[in-house]
């Protein structure tokens, strides 16, 4: 399925491109370890308890520039939730990721510092996500939020983290939209390198986002 927006695409400079690879790359040279302990983490798992047991991945359908394609996470739902998430059209994990009691042992632990969000910087070095812009969301919601007169996540590359992600605790009602909707302003407005600044600011409060370690609760 392919989304068609009535207005022309976000520009994305060349300049955020190369930033996005070499960052990338630099960020899973940083990162492996984070990411080896997480796997090492569910693979214990799965060894000493049944219940947890299942596949290594999450796949959900998200949208990206009016396209779709799959998001990958570390699974950290039980198997039983995922089987339930299966059998309700339009749901989707994160739904079902707040309730703790569905998480499993090594799911409540790399939740919390969002570790489960790293292998989506592979989506990164494909082109099908930028490090920053507005987080890919399922295709019923993207649905919702164009018939409600937002249609931006049909003309700019999504996310692996944006303006309203490093503001998750605010507690501020329709602020991630506004959050959303200004840094698609800024990528109209500001050059390559002014842009590249910004992103770099939103990496830095992302990383003492996932340091705080507070996952399960946004």
């Amino acid at each position: 399925m392919q989304l068609s927006a009535q207005a022309p695409a976000v520009p994305y400079p060349l300049a955020k491109r190369a930033f996005d690879l070499v960052a990338t790359a630099l960020l899973l040279i940083v990162l492996s370890p984070v990411l080896l302990v997480s796997w090492l983490l569910i693979a214990l798992d799965m060894l000493f308890v049944p219940r947890d047991r299942g596949s290594w991945f999450y796949r959900e359908r998200r949208i990206t520039r009016g396209h779709e394609f799959d998001v990958l996470k570390f699974r950290v739902l039980r198997r039983s939730a995922l089987e339930d998430l299966a059998a309700k059209p339009g749901s989707y994990a994160r739904v079902y990721e707040q309730d703790t009691a569905n998480l499993t042992w090594a799911g409540g632990i790399i939740k919390r510092i969002y570790a489960d969000e790293l292998p989506q910087l592979f989506s990164v070095l494909r082109g099908q996500l930028s490090l920053v812009g507005p987080r890919p969301w399922p295709v019923p919601m993207v649905e919702q939020q164009v018939a409600d007169g937002h249609d931006y996540r049909l003309r700019i590359t999504a996310g692996w983290t944006g303006p309203a992600q490093v503001r998750k605790d605010s507690g501020k009602k329709g602020e991630s939209t506004a959050l959303d909707l200004q840094y698609v302003e800024l990528c109209r407005t500001l050059g390559g390198l002014k842009l590249l600044r910004y992103d770099l600011g939103i990496l830095r409060r992302s990383v003492a986002t996932m340091m705080r370690g507070r996952g399960l609760k946004f």
